[in-house]
C-alpha cells in the first residue's frame, strides 16, 4: 500500500528511482520526529554478534538507527546521499558523508559492522554486498534491517480508496491496501540470496521482531507524509488523503494500535575468501 515507505512499483529497480530516494529529505526534522526506532533487541543482537564497535551505517537518514548504536556503545559513521538528511544527522552528532554507498570512497577505512536501516532498497543489490564485504573486517557483520508498514483494515483501506481519488495517475494508486507479511520475507530473502552470491560472507540468517505502538490520529497524520508515496504529492492531495486517513482513525475512538514486524537479514564476513 501506498503508505508502506519502502517498495516504488515504478518499472525502474528500486536503486536507480533516484527521485524518490532522495525525496525524504524535504522535511527531515519531520521524519526523524515521526518515524519509529527500531527494536532495541535487534540493536543488541548485531553489537553481540559483531567483532567490534565500530559501525557503517549505510543510508544513515537522520541517524535514527546510528543514535541507538551509539547508545550501545558504538562509534558510527553515516553515509547519506541526501545532504539534507545527513545535515540533520550532522547536527545530532554523527559524523556523515554525503554520497551513494556504490560511490561512496571508504579510503582503506574498514568496520566490525555495516548496518542499513530501512535503505538497502535504495541501494544495488549485487554492488551493495560486494561494497560491504569490501570495507567489513574478517568476522564482521552485515545487518540489512526495516519494518512491515501495514496498519490495520480499518485505516488502511480508506488510505488506499483516498490515494486512488487523489492521485490516480500515480504508480501507487494501484496498490493494494494491505500486503501479506510474506511479501516483505520474500524480499529479505532476496537480499541473502544477493548476499550469499558474494561468496564473501557465511550463510544468512532471517531475523524477526514483533512489537506494537499505540497511535493517535495526530501522531499517525505525522508519520504518513515521510513515507515513498506521498513525499511527492502536492499539497492539496496529500491534504485529501490525510482527512480521509483522520476521519478513519476519528472512527476508531481517534487512536489504533499498530502491529509492526521488523525484520532483518544477516551475514557474517567470511575470514578467508
Amino acid at each position: 500500500m501506498p503508505s508502506q515507505p519502502e517498495p516504488d512499483p515504478q518499472p525502474v529497480p528500486l536503486h536507480q528511482a533516484r527521485h524518490t530516494a532522495e525525496s525524504f529529505g524535504t522535511d527531515a526534522q519531520r521524519y526523524d520526529r515521526a518515524r519509529p526506532r527500531y527494536p532495541d533487541d535487534l540493536v543488541a543482537r548485531v553489537v553481540a554478534g559483531s567483532p567490534g564497535p565500530d559501525v557503517l551505517d549505510v543510508g544513515c537518514g537522520t541517524g535514527i538507527a546510528a543514535r541507538q548504536f551509539t547508545a550501545a556503545g558504538c562509534t558510527v559513521l553515516g553515509v547519506e546521499p541526501d545532504a539534507r538528511m545527513a545535515g540533520f544527522a550532522r547536527a545530532t552528532g554523527l559524523p556523515v558523508e554525503v554520497a551513494t554507498f556504490e560511490a561512496w570512497e571508504p579510503a582503506g577505512r574498514t568496520f566490525d559492522a555495516v548496518i542499513a536501516a530501512q535503505s538497502w532498497h535504495w541501494v544495488d543489490p549485487v554492488a551493495g554486498a560486494e561494497k560491504a564485504a569490501r570495507v567489513l573486517r574478517p568476522g564482521g557483520r552485515l545487518t540489512v534491517f526495516g519494518h512491515v508498514f501495514e496498519p490495520p483494515a480499518e485505516v488502511a483501506e480508506p488510505f488506499a480508496a483516498a490515494y486512488r481519488r487523489a492521485a490516480p495517475d500515480s504508480p501507487f494508486s494501484g496498490q493494494p491496501a494491505r500486503r501479506p507479511l510474506e511479501t516483505y520475507q520474500a524480499g529479505y530473502a532476496k537480499i541473502a540470496d544477493r548476499i550469499r552470491e558474494t561468496g564473501h560472507f557465511g550463510d544468512p540468517e532471517q531475523w524477526r521482531f514483533d512489537w506494537e505502538r499505540s497511535y493517535t490520529r495526530e501522531e499517525w497524520l505525522e508519520l504518513l507524509p515521510t513515507t515513498g508515496g506521498l513525499t511527492r504529492l502536492r499539497p492539496d492531495q496529500l491534504a485529501a488523503i490525510l482527512g480521509a486517513v483522520g476521519h478513519a482513525v476519528d472512527a476508531l475512538g481517534g487512536r489504533f494500535t499498530m502491529r509492526y514486524t521488523t525484520l532483518a537479514t544477516t551475514a557474517v564476513r567470511a575470514a578467508v575468501d
